[in-house]
């Protein structure tokens, strides 16, 4: 079975000499070669896959209309050698004898200038989706100098845990080190530093968050009373809730952080460099050749008409690429004293890396978390005011991670929030 399924089947030789033979067999027909025989076959290719006549080409070498781009970038990768130039124009014979490709470069070159006005299209035809690239990008990049006053606090907490050391009273601090949070292990072995963080800014801004909450209902016809009355009834776990809230946030808060890290700035600023010096040479070709060439004017008022409109839009580029980076430049020197040219676009990448650490730890605490369920009001208050309740839940947490964390000097921290400084 298997020898008859795929076993060699030799061919028949007979049949073979007999569709030779038969009148239907024709074999392709043979043009002249004049170009490079692998580069006439892939513009032949081009030409039928993007069904693009010869007409539609020398219309818009003639009128200034734009063609794909991907059709321009093409023939100008496939422009004819000098030598294969000058055998096209020389050429006398019948084109019906030449090939696909050697009859439509045959029209072209006979157009004055044909490529350099390909180049012109192509400018013509790249500007406006690169220009707006450009835009997004620094729409991107101007949303991230926000980034010091998200993240200023870090320089305060660095300093207060240096206090009394060399390190204390730093003006900057190395983005870098957040990164190390998770390196760190509490006595535990299990409890890293950036865990002891998000617990304990959860317990901060849950308290922050439901003080917040307590003073907007204020504003409302609540009664004094009820709203003393739901402050003693708040537990932990409420707290905890509001604050864990608050600190998953902050991966929204700094979504544009995300998008900003993809962003290469020297990318950008090439673009921009790019434009203008197909702008310039745009212009150049203006007031040169095409300046000489009579009856040419429709292609030169359609490339004149555009170039002076681009004119504005790149001189705006320019401008906002030196206010933008040096936004970016600032924002690496707020972080890392005097940073260099890539550290402003460096830490976006080391931001977005501690935002996924930060979001598993929110996840991590989140899962961990064995607190009871909340206490009804009137058993809270009961135990509010039983005489052996003189601790509350958050001194034991603290207690924990000073036992965690023993090296950390003990701090006192300030539940009632008198001062908003203390963000």
């Amino acid at each position: 079975m298997m020898e008859t399924l795929f076993g060699y089947a030799p061919a028949d030789k007979n049949k073979n000499e007999h569709r030779k033979d038969s009148p239907s067999f024709e074999s392709p027909p043979q043009f002249i070669q004049i170009i490079d025989p692998k580069k006439s076959q892939n513009l032949a290719i081009l030409l039928k896959a993007l069904n693009v006549t010869t007409e539609e080409v020398c219309d818009a070498l003639n009128e200034g209309n734009e063609l794909p781009a991907e059709l321009v970038q093409t023939l100008l990768r496939m422009a004819p050698t000098t030598d294969e130039e000058l055998k096209l124009r020389l050429y006398g014979g019948d084109v019906s004898h030449l090939g696909p490709a050697e009859r439509f470069l045959k029209v072209l070159v006979d157009i004055p200038f044909a490529f350099k006005r390909l180049e012109s299209l192509l400018f013509v035809s790249t500007f406006q989706e690169e220009f707006s690239s450009i835009k997004e990008a620094f729409a991107t990049l101007e949303k991230q100098q926000t980034l010091p006053q998200t993240l200023g606090s870090c320089s305060q907490n660095r300093n207060r845990m240096n206090d009394g050391t060399y390190r204390g009273g730093a003006q900057a601090f190395k983005l870098e080190t957040l990164l190390k949070l998770s390196d760190v292990k509490g006595t535990d072995g299990k409890t890293t530093l950036l865990h002891f963080v998000v617990q304990e800014i959860i317990r901060s801004e849950g308290i922050r968050a439901a003080r917040r909450l307590r003073e907007s209902r204020s504003m409302s016809s609540v009664k004094t009373e009820d709203l003393v009355e739901d402050a003693s009834n708040e537990s932990e776990e409420y707290h905890r809730t509001l604050g864990l809230q608050v600190v998953s946030g902050l991966s929204s808060e700094l979504q544009n952080v995300k998008k900003a890290a993809i962003i290469d700035n020297e990318s950008v600023s090439e673009s921009v460099s790019k434009l203008g010096q197909a702008l310039v040479k745009t212009k150049a070709f203006l007031d040169t050749e095409m300046k000489g060439i009579e009856g040419e004017s429709e292609f030169r008022n359609a490339l004149t008409s555009f170039v002076e409109q681009c004119e504005s839009d790149i001189k705006w580029m320019k401008d906002e690429e030196k206010r933008i980076m040096a936004l970016v430049k600032s924002t690496g020197d707020y972080f890392h004293g005097r940073a260099g040219r890539d550290e402003g676009s460096r830490l976006f990448v080391i931001v977005r890396d501690f935002l996924l650490m930060l979001d598993k730890a929110c996840l991590d605490v989140k899962n961990s978390s064995k607190l009871p369920s909340k206490t009804p009001r009137k058993e809270a208050s009961a135990s509010s005011s039983s005489p052996t309740s003189k601790e509350s839940p958050s001194e034991s947490s603290l207690d924990i991670h000073r036992r965690l964390f023993p090296a950390m000097r003990e701090r006192q921290m300030d539940d009632d929030f008198s001062s908003d400084d203390e963000t």
